[in-house]
């Protein structure tokens, strides 16, 4: 079946525009799902009202151009930032733009720095930041509300290719760098870099915190997929299985799987609690042997990203194809065309599917049913619960299997 399309951001291009630097590598939602983010190219990073760049899809079409969206929505001056009226910001970043995420504050969740009161920053609950990470290395923190840059964190000697706040409001920001290593920062301790987790003999492309936040993937140019602890700052197993670099990874809504994609044209479904392969998605039939499997280049997986029913994935190729699969069936459930696209994400509430490519951005309607309640219970169980747990619960092994997403 053909997805059906929501709409599409289009990045403004001068006839003397470069096509090189106009790549979209980040897209993103806010947790809260108010506003949506895309980096256009050439060091700019738009910002956007999710709901009203919505309605603007169903007032005038699916087609819209980035700028002109401005002239339909109410702009924002720097200085009266109000959360019950969001409002569009054009963000230049002065370098290019590979990695973008959002981070939103819980105030009971303490900095682990000591000396709280001399922070420069307290951030509140109302609280939403923008992280950029540039090609120079640095990383940058934005209020969303304002525009207005926070934070300019300088560590990384190379390209900050992806970012991830923990999940749990605690502001932890984790890079991952061409440099070979992830940095860990706390926010709420003014951006104090607390950590660095090295491991990786070569460039990180990914990371992923867990819902929970206890567990952080990381992923890069090797055919390995790092997991580590975030208590503990420790390495916890390496999962292996692929069979080329390893660019995109994302833990289902409960934690009990991990989707990884790689340019061995497979997407992985894992159980990273025991590191076991559940499922495979191929984008090449028949699939190639691990000698060649390098050598598919037109079928290279760029991006995953995991639903919130925690039942779908969406997968995005070289081969011009963006693919939905369900985690239960073999072959995709819905497909769409996308030339050259470079990154995906699912809207928060997973109604909508983000894709970029060369500064734009496609929006696409997502397969929707109603979860059975057995899912909705497995997925309440796996929240709270390891394989390893669930395996010792003194019931059937049919129903410690679906617990488990073996069945």
């Amino acid at each position: 079946a053909r997805s059906r399309t929501v709409g599409e951001l289009l990045a403004p291009t001068s006839p003397f525009d470069k096509k090189c630097g106009r790549e979209n590598w980040t897209v993103a939602f806010a947790p809260d799902g108010s506003y949506f983010a895309w980096s256009q190219g050439h060091r700019i990073v738009k910002l956007v009202p999710w709901s009203q760049c919505l309605n603007n899809f169903l007032l005038h079409g699916t087609k819209n151009v980035a700028n002109s969206i401005s002239t339909r929505l109410p702009r924002q001056n720097s200085d009266s930032g109000q959360k019950n009226n969001p409002c569009e910001h054009i963000i230049d970043c002065g370098d290019i733009v590979w990695s973008l995420a959002f981070g939103s504050s819980v105030p009971e969740k303490q900095s682990r720095c000591v000396n709280i009161e001399w922070h420069r920053f307290k951030f509140g609950q109302d609280q939403l930041l923008l992280a950029t990470g540039l090609n120079n290395g640095r990383i940058k923190i934005w209020d969303v509300y304002t525009g207005k840059l926070l934070l300019n964190l300088m560590d990384h000697t190379e390209v900050v290719r992806d970012l991830t706040f923990a999940p749990d409001g605690s502001l932890i920001l984790v890079s991952a760098s061409r440099d070979k290593t992830l940095r860990v920062w706390d926010l709420k301790d003014d951006g104090n870099m607390m950590k660095v987790l090295r491991g990786h003999q070569n460039w990180v492309y990914g990371c992923a915190f867990s819902p929970d936040s206890s567990i952080l993937c990381s992923v890069g140019a090797s055919k390995a997929v790092f997991l580590w602890d975030m208590d503990k700052y420790s390495m916890i197993r390496k999962l292996e299985g692929h069979h080329n670099d390893v660019v995109a990874c994302e833990f289902s809504p409960d934690g009990a799987l991990l989707a990884t994609a790689s340019y061995d044209t497979r997407v992985y479904i894992w159980d990273p609690h025991i590191g076991v392969i559940l499922m495979e998605f191929g984008h090449l039939f028949p699939p190639p042997t691990p000698i060649f499997a390098g050598g598919a280049n037109d079928r290279w997986v760029r991006s995953v990203s995991f639903s919130h029913d925690g039942l779908h994935i969406a997968s995005l190729a070289d081969d011009k194809m963006v693919r939905f699969w369900r985690i239960d069936e073999e072959y995709p459930v819905q497909v769409a065309p996308l030339n050259n696209g470079l990154c995906c994400t699912f809207s928060t509430d997973g109604s909508v599917l983000a894709a970029g490519q060369d500064g734009s951005v496609y929006f696409w309607a997502t397969p929707r049913q109603v979860s059975s309640l057995q899912h909705l219970c497995r997925m309440a169980i796996r929240r709270v619960m390891p394989t390893s747990q669930v395996k010792n619960l003194p019931i059937p092994s049919k129903v410690v299997e679906f617990l488990c997403y073996q069945i």
